[in-house]
C-alpha cells in the first residue's frame, strides 16, 4: 500500500499554505521495512503532510531539497548515548546530526543527571564513561535548574536542540538521591522503607512525564570517580534483586522499557532478565539489554543472544531486544586509560591512581608487574577484551621507531615479555603513547549473521563518551555502506536496503513507544538523506576534532560528508555534506524531548490513503 495525496493541486491547496520544504525525487523509505519508491515530499509545520508520486509544486519560500539518485529517509535513532552532560554546553549534538541521527536517548546505564548533585553526577559519569571530570562538573553547575523529572525536560526544552532527546531515568542517579552517595555504593546499606519509596515515586514521576523507563547496571567493572568513594562500583550494582524487581514493576504496570547490562563476571543474572522480560500470566517487562557482539575473548558467546531471545520471546511471550553495534568495536587507548583495564584487579589498582607520578611507581614495582603478567594470562577469568598484544597496533609514540607495530612485536623484538613492553611504554610516555586495538565485530560474515538473530536490535553506539577511545558516531551510514556492499557482490547479501532503514528507525521508535522513526503522512519529519554514491571508505577512517565546551580535548569523530546530503529535524533544514545551518546549536531549536507513549496527529484531515 502506498499512501500519498491527492497530487493534482499546487502548492497553495493544503490548508491554503505553500509547503515549508518539498524534498523532490529521491527514493523514499518510509521506515516500515517498504521497499522504496520514488517520491517527492511535502512537509509543513514539521510533519509530513504529502508524499506524492507526481512533482509537488512549491512556492516562493519554500525550501526545496533536490534528492535525485538518493535515498530519502527517516532520521536514525540511536538508543544509547551518553549525551547527559554535553546536551547543556553543545545542544546541537552536532557530532550525531552530521551522520542522520535526529533522535537520541540519554541516561543510559544507570546514569542520568535528573536528582543527583553536581558532585555526585561527575563521580558517577566521568569515569566509567571516559568524560574530563572538572567539565562535567562545570556543565551541571552552570545549567541544572531543575529538581525533578518535570522540570528537567522543561530544562532540555529550553536549549537550541539539534536532534530530538528522549531520557531513561539511571538508577544509580535515583539510588544517590534516595540514599546518598556513600550508603548506596556500601554492601552492607540496604534502602530504607521511605529510601524504597522514594525511588518508586521518581521513577513514576519520570514515566508520568514521559521517560522511557529506567537504566540499570549490574556490571561491577564500572567505577566511580571522584576521591571520596573512588573505586566503588555505581550505585546500581549495589541493589538486590528485590529492590530491581520492585522498580521492574512499575516499568510492567506502565508499559516502559528497562535498559541494563548483565554482571560480565557471572554473567548468569542474564537469565534473571530473560525470566523478567517474559509474559507468560502477566503483562512482558520490555528489557533492552547490552549488548550482541561478537567477541574476539570469547567466540562462542555470539550463538547465545538469539536463543535467548527465542525462548524469552517466542516461548515466554515477552519483549527481550538485545543491542547491537553494526560495526567493528574498535578502541583507542592513550596508555593505560581504557575501560578494559577495569576487568581485572592489576589493572583496577592502576586505574584507581589518577596522578600520574604515583601510577608509575605502581607500574614499575616488580611486584605489581607479576600480578598484572599473571592477571593478563589468566585462561578463564571473564573478559570482554582479548587481552593480546599481538592485537594491539601503536598508532602514536615519541619514540618513532614502534609506531605501526604491534606491542607484541616490538616486546619480542627488544627480548622482553609483553606485559612488561606494555607497562614501559606507559611509564616512559604516558598518554603519549596510544594505541588501538578491534574487541568485538572483526568477522564481517559472522556480524552480518548475527544482525538478523532474534532480538536484535541496532545500538550502543555511546556517542559523547569515551571521547578518546572511540567513536561510532555514524554507525547507521556504516550499516548502509555494508548492505551496499553486499548487494554489489563484495560478500553475500544479508539485508535489504529497506530492511536496514526499519532496524535504524522504525523498529526502534515502535519498541520505546515514540513519536519517531517513520516517515509516512502525518510523521515528525524527522529525516536524512542519503547519498549511495558517498558510501565509500572514507566512513571507517580515523579522525579528530576539538571540542571546545569540554577544553580544546582532542575527541575521535567520523567523517564521511559525501554521504549525507541533507538532515532535517522538524521540519528545520540542519545539515547537509560538511555544512551547518546558521544558527544551529545557538540559535535554532529544532528538537524537543520526545515523550514514550506520546505520538503525533498521524492521519491529518487532508490526507488520503489510497492502495
Amino acid at each position: 500500500m502506498s499512501v500519498h495525496l491527492d497530487n493534482t493541486h499546487d502548492a497553495q491547496d493544503l490548508g491554503g499554505r505553500a509547503y515549508d520544504m518539498v524534498v523532490r525525487g529521491g527514493t523514499w523509505f518510509d521506515g516500515t521495512g517498504a521497499p522504496g519508491l520514488t517520491r517527492d515530499l511535502g512537509i509543513r509545520d514539521g510533519r509530513v503532510v504529502e508524499v506524492s508520486a507526481r512533482p509537488l509544486q512549491v512556492g516562493p519560500q519554500t525550501r526545496v531539497i533536490e534528492a535525485h539518485g538518493q535515498w530519502v529517509m527517516p532520521g536514525f535513532i540511536d538508543v544509547h548515548t551518553h549525551y547527559d552532560a554535553e546536551v547543556l554546553v553543545a545542544p546541537g549534538l552536532g557530532e550525531s546530526v552530521r551522520h542522520g541521527v535526529t533522535t537520541a536517548f540519554i541516561g543510559n546505564c544507570s546514569l542520568s543527571t535528573v536528582y543527583t548533585t553536581p558532585i555526585d553526577a561527575a563521580d558517577l559519569f566521568s569515569r566509567v564513561e571516559a568524560l574530563p571530570r572538572d567539565h562535567v562538573i562545570a556543565a551541571l553547575e552552570g545549567g541544572k535548574t531543575w529538581t525533578d523529572p518535570a522540570t528537567y525536560i522543561d530544562a532540555i526544552e529550553q536549549l537550541p536542540l539539534g536532534p530530538n532527546i528522549a531520557a531513561f531515568l539511571g538508577h544509580s542517579d535515583i539510588r544517590t538521591d534516595a540514599m546518598g552517595l556513600g550508603r548506596s555504593t556500601d554492601r552492607a546499606h540496604r534502602p530504607s522503607r521511605t529510601e524504597m519509596a522514594k525511588m518508586l515515586r521518581a521513577v513514576e514521576d519520570a514515566l508520568d512525564v514521559g521517560f522511557l523507563g529506567v537504566s540499570a547496571m549490574s556490571n561491577p567493572w564500572d567505577k566511580l570517580d571522584g576521591d571520596r568513594y573512588r573505586s566503588r562500583s555505581l550505585p546500581s550494582v549495589y541493589a538486590r534483586w528485590s529492590e530491581r524487581r520492585k522498580i521492574n514493576k512499575v516499568l510492567r504496570r506502565r508499559d516502559r522499557v528497562l535498559q541494563t547490562i548483565p554482571n560480565l563476571n557471572t554473567k548468569y543474572d542474564i537469565l534473571f532478565f530473560l525470566a523478567s522480560s517474559t509474559g507468560l500470566g502477566r503483562k512482558p517487562l520490555k528489557t533492552s539489554v547490552l549488548a550482541a557482539a561478537d567477541a574476539k575473548a570469547d567466540r562462542w558467546v555470539r550463538r547465545i543472544f538469539g536463543p535467548i531471545a527465542t525462548v524469552a520471546n517466542n516461548w515466554g511471550r515477552g519483549a527481550l531486544r538485545w543491542q547491537h553495534l553494526p560495526i567493528p568495536f574498535q578502541v583507542y587507548s592513550d596508555g593505560i586509560d581504557l575501560v578494559v583495564f577495569e576487568e581485572f584487579a592489576s589493572g583496577r589498582a592502576a586505574l584507581h591512581l589518577r596522578e600520574e607520578m604515583g601510577r608509575n611507581d605502581l607500574l614499575k614495582d616488580p611486584e605489581y608487574r607479576r600480578w598484572f603478567r599473571e592477571d593478563f594470562e589468566k585462561k578463564f577469568s571473564s573478559r570482554i577484551w582479548h587481552r593480546d598484544f599481538d592485537d594491539a597496533e601503536i598508532t602514536e609514540c615519541p619514540d618513532e621507531s614502534v609506531v605501526g607495530k604491534t606491542v607484541e612485536q616490538v616486546a619480542r623484538e627488544r627480548g622482553i615479555h609483553s606485559t612488561d613492553l606494555f607497562l614501559d611504554l606507559v611509564v616512559e610516555y604516558g598518554t603519549a603513547f596510544r594505541w588501538r586495538t578491534v574487541i568485538t565485530n572483526d568477522r564481517p560474515d559472522i556480524a552480518d549473521w548475527l544482525i538478523n538473530q532474534n532480538g536484535v536490535t541496532i545500538g550502543f553506539s555511546d556517542a559523547g563518551a569515551h571521547l578518546r577511545n572511540m567513536a561510532f558516531y555514524n554507525y547507521g551510514i556504516r550499516l548502509l555502506q555494508r548492505v551496499k556492499e553486499a548487494q554489489g557482490g563484495a560478500r553475500t547479501p544479508f539485508l535489504t536496503v529497506e530492511a536496514a532503514v526499519h532496524k535504524l528507525t522504525g523498529e526502534l521508535g515502535e519498541f520505546y513507544n515514540l513519536d519517531a522513526g517513520f516517515l509516512r503522512v502525518g510523521d515528525r519529519a524527522d529525516l536524512v538523506v542519503v547519498d549511495p554514491d558517498g558510501l565509500n571508505d572514507q566512513t571507517k577512517e580515523y579522525a579528530e576534532a576539538s571540542m571546545s565546551e569540554f577544553g580544546d580535548i582532542k575527541r575521535m569523530v567520523n567523517r564521511n560528508d559525501e554521504a549525507v546530503s541533507a538532515v532535517v529535524v522538524s521540519g528545520e533544514y540542519l545539515y547537509g555534506r560538511g555544512q551547518f545551518a546558521p544558527g544551529f546549536g545557538t540559535t535554532t531549536r529544532s528538537g524537543q524531548f520526545l515523550r514514550a507513549g506520546v505520538t503525533g496527529d498521524k492521519k491529518p484531515s487532508v490526507a488520503k490513503v489510497l492502495s
